[in-house]
């Protein structure tokens, strides 16, 4: 019987890193934002596999979910403009030696007509077929008359691509905060909120505050984005508290805060008194 060849397409959103690496591909950085008289980027990326690859480059679009997952979509929303048809990139299509890396040029061309707001779409490193195989997939096994399923991965990395135009504001509080505790692992859930016309982009930093003593910092998330198409993300984080901390006579203070990189602004805190 003949061959049945399955291919597993794997999209994957770096939005909280400086770069961000998956099938053997390097991107940095992993968020552009056109904002001001900002026109261009380039970015860069690295082969860091041992065999030549090929990578097509090309534009996706995604809707986040409140729970911090993407959906793909084919259509704007009331609250999604796409960024693609004012972006131009080039080249469109790369190939990698090993432990080559190349730079790609993204270019932002206004039109007259933008509204004010946020545009985002998603750029899109797709390997070709072939480039990748997946480990342990080889057999002798010459019997033609049984069959056979080969998976092949395809892999690829995508950035969000953010066009900034006219008059813009944004806002974000944080609600609903409370400590769950299952066995030994305890979990901070709150809610993270945004109003506004465009998406907010920052670092979740926790402490605990014990009502004598120092704060110790028992959390921190990276790179946490709520985008426009939803006004709220569900948060469930995991605390880094371990045996020695023992979360009472005190309280939880949550900050969000502008990224690691960024000048410091306090974008949002509440405190849980425990």
């Amino acid at each position: 019987m003949k061959k049945i060849l399955l291919i597993i397409l794997i999209p994957f959103l770096g939005i909280n890193l400086h770069s961000f690496a998956q099938g053997n591909l390097l991107v940095t950085p992993v968020r552009v934002v056109f904002e001001g008289n900002k026109q261009k980027e380039e970015l860069s990326l690295i082969n860091t596999g041992n065999d030549t690859a090929i990578y097509s480059i090309s534009f996706l679009q995604y809707n986040m979910t409140e729970d911090g997952n993407f959906e793909a979509i084919e259509k704007s929303g009331d609250n999604q403009e796409f960024a693609d048809p004012f972006l131009r990139v080039f080249p469109r299509q790369i190939t990698l030696a090993p432990r080559e890396s190349q730079s790609i040029r993204l270019q932002y061309r206004k039109a007259n007509n933008m509204k004010s707001g946020e545009y985002r779409s998603h750029l899109y490193f797709r390997a070709d077929k072939g480039n990748n195989s997946a480990l342990g997939m080889e057999t002798k096994d010459k019997d033609t008359s049984l069959l056979s399923v080969k998976i092949t991965p395809v892999f690829g990395v995508s950035i969000p691509v953010i066009i900034r135009n006219g008059e813009i504001k944004v806002s974000s509080t944080i609600s609903n905060l409370r400590l769950d505790k299952s066995d030994s692992l305890q979990y901070i859930k709150f809610c993270l909120n945004r109003s506004g016309n465009i998406s907010v982009y920052g670092d979740i930093i926790i402490e605990y505050i014990p009502n004598q003593g120092k704060a110790i910092e028992i959390g921190t998330m990276r790179g946490i984005a709520i985008y426009t198409n939803i006004n709220k993300r569900n948060i469930s984080f995991k605390l880094n508290t371990g045996k020695a901390i023992t979360l009472n006579n005190g309280k939880i203070k949550i900050r969000f805060t502008s990224p690691k990189d960024a000048p410091y602004l306090l974008y949002a805190e509440q405190e849980l008194v425990l």
